[in-house]
């Protein structure tokens, strides 16, 4: 019989797991942590376990079908957030360090973080990235919600702005899930490239309207009334969050068929299998700055055997020791377009690699199984650190950035978006 993420465990960094976890889940968490000093068996907030749910949740749908993406993964439950969704840097690099410490004591493959800030530094000077980076480095594969500050371009969040990491971005069925047709980006859902250069988010995956469970008295049940689906807890919530909830559940099942799978594999077999969204015409109907290589194909991906299509030029253990640091192949020119670089630095010449920050929403398009990427997967490149990018002069931040507040700057899980 198969059992969809048997042998995975999930760590989930957010606001906890309501204490009915056996109801909610259809099972218990293998362990709950606690760096808030709260209420460790709890979910006050509710979107912990919203997002625990869409990963991992054994309860059988009206239809009979999982209601989890990975029903037989195991969750860990982490809470590093207030009951407000709110918390600081200090309490989730401590959650991340945790879940490391405990790894191979769980077989912890696979850490969701649903949350996201505006960056303050370069990715390598931030020290939750740099806490992210060293989670990843241990064999974890870390899945990052883009952030739900879209459409502006260049509003990746910390630490969706590791350029290792998989990074999602939301599509909505438009409230149609029989015709895929009307399949859309959705407005809310974060865009690149990040400061550095690199193409964010790598994936797209369903984020609207998603139903999952909630605790009826949390924070976001009480607030948002209309959203609660039914009596049974049932509670539909839109953003990145749920989108990156959806992939840690695929990257369970990947893991659960073939263990040997490094953080670099999955990232690659994830991205070359899945289905950019196209016109018509077959031209890219968004650009890869707005949703990557595409919306993900679960059961591809599990059966992919592709390798060596992620985080090339990359050496994270020379990033982490403070040696080598890089930047991806995007720029922007001076009418303010962003494109992907050559090997000269001169833009490509490809479909969907030159954007003018145009915004289309209001059509559907079908995600194409058939796409031909040119240049094969060019922007998943990285360079060694060139001041050369046109927008580097206008980075929010300066080159001798400190957290001068003892790492309480402050940390959220993503806000509440409108449904789309």
């Amino acid at each position: 019989v198969y059992e969809p993420g048997t042998g995975v465990t999930v760590a989930v960094i957010d606001t906890g797991l309501w204490w009915e976890a056996d109801t909610v889940l259809a099972k218990t968490p293998i362990a709950r942590i606690d760096v808030t000093g709260q209420d460790l068996a709890d979910d006050p907030h509710g979107h912990g376990t919203h997002v625990a749910s869409i990963i991992a949740s054994d309860r059988f749908a009206a239809n009979y079908i999982f209601e989890g993406i990975a029903p037989k993964a195991n969750i860990l439950a982490v809470r590093a957030f207030r009951a407000d969704g709110g918390g600081t840097y200090l309490d989730v690099i401590d959650a991340i360090q945790r879940v490391v410490a405990v790894k191979d004591a769980y077989n912890v493959r696979v850490m969701n973080l649903s949350f996201s800030a505006p960056p303050q530094s370069h990715y390598w000077d931030d020290p939750l990235n740099q806490a992210v980076m060293a989670a990843w480095d241990a064999g974890i594969v870390v899945v990052v919600s883009a952030g739900n500050s879209g459409p502006t371009p260049m509003s990746i969040g910390v630490p969706g702005n590791v350029p290792y990491v998989i990074t999602v971005g939301a599509m909505s069925d438009n409230f149609s899930t029989v015709d895929a047709t009307d399949d859309l980006l959705t407005s809310f859902s974060s865009v690149g490239p990040t400061y550095e250069g690199f193409i964010k988010p790598e994936v797209v995956a369903p984020g609207g309207h998603i139903v999952s469970s909630m605790p009826f008295d949390s924070l976001i049940g009480t607030t948002h009334p209309d959203s609660m689906v039914d009596s049974d807890r049932h509670f539909a919530m839109s953003g990145t969050s749920q989108a990156a909830a959806v992939v840690s559940g695929i990257a369970a099942l990947m893991l659960s068929e073939d263990s040997s799978l490094s953080p670099d594999d999955v990232k690659c077999r994830l991205m070359s299998t899945a289905r950019p969204a196209v016109n018509d015409d077959g031209t890219l109907a968004y650009s890869v700055f707005q949703q990557g290589a595409g919306l993900v194909n679960a059961l591809d991906a599990v059966q992919s055997g592709a390798t060596r299509c992620a985080n090339q030029g990359l050496d994270l253990r020379k990033d982490l020791a403070g040696r080598r640091h890089y930047g991806g192949p995007a720029n922007q020119d001076k009418f303010g377009n962003y494109y992907i670089m050559d090997d000269n630095g001169d833009p490509l010449d490809a479909d969907g690699y030159m954007w003018s920050q145009g915004y289309v929403w209001s059509r559907g398009y079908v995600w194409s199984q058939a796409y031909l990427w040119s240049e094969s997967y060019l922007w998943s490149r990285a360079y060694l650190w060139s001041e050369s990018y046109l927008w580097s002069r206008s980075i929010p931040w300066i080159d001798s950035v400190v957290f001068p507040n003892g790492l309480a700057e402050p940390m959220g899980v993503n806000h509440w978006v409108n449904h789309e």
